[in-house]
């Protein structure tokens, strides 16, 4: 177990084995194994060793709470439900299988039974700092009006004052009160964190995103990393389950407009990876798919979820660079929402496609007709349509593609989008700009 909590997976595998050789039904053994095979991406084995464990020590709240997690994120969330009550049946003060019962109900839509047991989670455990963030974040994710959004920024509030290690309530404070047009109370949120963490990229970033400091030109390395290292671990359930986070799918059925009937001969790269959600969606037209984050945590996950033939940690835009004329198609879902300006990482794109080679991706959509961007207090950028024309333009693409969509929802409204789709113009780039 030592070994297992300082993630040295392999040595634990290994003696995990040795006591099941010794004592082959050891509940323990058995039940923290499965735990591990589940971390490595082998779910199914998970499933069997966590049961195995359950058959012989039926009443261990743990043990149903980790099958339940297991089904969760392999998306079975009935039967994580089931584990889940199973868990508090045999623990009535188990307080993460609770908090795990109300994220599996939020998932499956049903919102009342959720928030009844967030509620119960919180009238049990008011100390639990976890679950007045998740609450916080369930208000604001289904906000119907302006009370839920004051709600949950109070939730925020005392989850960081209960474990001041929780940043992450700290920057989900400042969107709440940004959201409710309590602009310079949010300002104030980060000023606050950045006198007490002044090397921290995230609240230096989240000031700019609601106006107390100049914007940058893209978001700051230290800051993508941060945040999705952080995120990795609840990134499917938060945007795909909670959020209705479609950008992928959006993103793929445009390529199918332009690509032909698939046939693996593609090389393709999916740029700014993330968690590999992309992959299962591209993988028929790609005979060699490539993965590159900027966040270890989620190259992790994508690595865990399978589809990818190589993956890669680093910059978006220099490793473009660095791949002249290597590929058929770069697609990139809610990447270059980080940047502000499009030029450079749309360059570095045009030079790592072929002739004729296509880049999709997604953006927020920015109202207007001007041709500018600008940082929103999500911490994403958003971008008109004609800036994006015209950054396509002139990169050297060509056959421009810009469509509106919905890609997710924020605070109960849902995010416009532009989903884009560019052909690299086979003659030199014309009217480039430094």
């Amino acid at each position: 177990m030592q070994a297992h909590q300082a993630d040295e997976l392999d040595t634990a595998e290994k003696l995990y084995r040795e006591i099941l050789k010794l004592q082959p039904m050891q509940p323990d053994a058995l039940h923290y194994l499965g735990v591990l095979c589940h971390q490595c991406g082998r779910s199914d084995e998970a499933v069997e060793l966590i049961g195995k464990a359950l058959s012989i020590t039926p009443r261990h709240p743990d043990a149903h709470n980790n099958l339940g997690n297991v089904h969760k994120e392999c998306d079975r969330p009935l039967e994580a439900e089931a584990c889940y009550r199973r868990a508090l049946e045999c623990g009535p003060t188990h307080y993460n299988a609770l908090s795990n019962l109300a994220v599996v109900l939020e998932i499956q839509d049903r919102l009342d039974d959720a928030f009844n047991a967030y509620t119960a989670l919180l009238q049990q455990a008011p100390q639990f700092a976890p679950g007045h963030y998740l609450l916080g974040l369930f208000l604001r994710n289904h906000a119907q009006n302006v009370e839920h959004l004051e709600q949950s920024a109070e939730c925020f509030r005392t989850a960081f004052e209960i474990d001041p290690r929780n940043v992450r309530a700290l920057e989900a404070l400042g969107v709440s009160l940004y959201a409710l047009k309590r602009h310079e109370e949010a300002a104030q949120v980060y000023r606050d964190w950045l006198v007490r963490e002044p090397e921290n990229p995230v609240p230096r970033h989240m000031l700019a995103a609601c106006g107390g400091a100049d914007a940058p030109a893209r978001a700051d390395d230290d800051y993508v990393r941060n945040v999705f290292d952080g995120f990795a671990e609840s990134f499917d359930e938060q945007l795909l389950k909670n959020l209705g986070y479609r950008a992928p799918q959006v993103l793929t059925d445009a390529l199918t407009q332009v690509l032909e009937a698939p046939q693996s001969r593609l090389d393709v790269l999916d740029a700014g990876c993330g968690t590999g959600l992309c992959a299962p969606l591209i993988r028929p037209w790609a005979r060699q798919l490539t993965g590159v984050d900027l966040s270890g945590g989620m190259v992790e996950k994508a690595r865990l979820r399978g589809g990818y033939d190589t993956l890669a940690v680093a910059e978006l835009t220099a490793y473009l660079e660095a791949q002249p004329a290597a590929y058929d198609v770069v697609l990139s879902a809610d990447t270059l929402v980080y940047f502000g300006d499009l030029l450079p990482v749309l360059r570095a794109s045009r030079a790592a496609l072929r002739p004729d080679g296509w880049v999709a991706f997604t953006l927020e959509a920015l109202d207007g007709e001007l041709d500018r961007s600008e940082l929103s207090s999500s911490g994403r950028y958003r971008h008109s349509r004609n800036y994006v024309e015209r950054a396509l333009l002139q990169t050297g693409f060509d056959d421009i593609r810009i469509v509106p969509d919905t890609l997710r929802k924020e605070a109960g409204e849902p995010v416009r989008g532009w989903v884009v789709l560019a052909r690299r113009d086979s003659s030199d780039v014309r009217g480039e700009a430094e």
